[in-house]
């Protein structure tokens, strides 16, 4: 229970935060400006917010993450070609894809929000590409979030205090 620590003060928290919301920003604004596809938001969003929340959990590690939302791009896809996007593709998705990542043991909850946008949404092929754009952005987030890490930890050390 309780509060969490912050992990070299208010000051290392924005630090630590900074990276996610910029390559956040950054996805969003390539995919608003090529294709204006939003189904990706909020899965992409989701996982930013874990890897800053917890950078070195296996949970946020790139080969989970990247693999578990390619998981769900596939998933989500297949289910809506089969049956057609709408709630039958949802459920669809939804199930096989939380099956798929516990027996792959890439277990990363966006993914899940990945698999829905693309059994609801009508033309994925259009938005797959983008998608692997945005998840090679967030790759590119755990490096960023693991050297901001670093930086907090350095800073607390210098200033007597220890890293959280």
């Amino acid at each position: 229970g309780g509060r969490p620590e912050r992990r070299g003060g208010v000051v290392g928290e924005f630090l630590l935060a900074l990276p996610a919301t910029l390559t956040v920003l950054g996805a969003l604004g390539l995919v608003e400006a090529l294709r204006h596809e939003r189904i990706l938001f909020a899965s992409l969003a989701s996982s930013a917010f874990l890897i800053y929340r917890d950078p070195t959990h296996p949970m946020n590690g790139i080969r989970v993450m990247a693999g578990a939302h390619l998981c769900g791009v596939g998933l989500g896809t297949a289910a809506a070609l089969l049956i057609g996007p709408g709630y039958g593709a949802g459920a669809a998705a939804m199930c096989a894809t939380i099956a798929v990542l516990v027996l792959l043991n890439v277990v990363h909850p966006p993914a899940i929000a990945t698999a829905l946008g693309f059994a609801f949404y009508p033309q994925q092929h259009h938005a797959a590409g983008l998608f692997l754009v945005a998840l090679a952005m967030l790759v590119a987030l755990v490096v960023l979030e693991l050297a901001a890490t670093w930086m907090v930890r350095g800073l607390a050390r210098r200033a007597g205090g220890a890293p959280s």
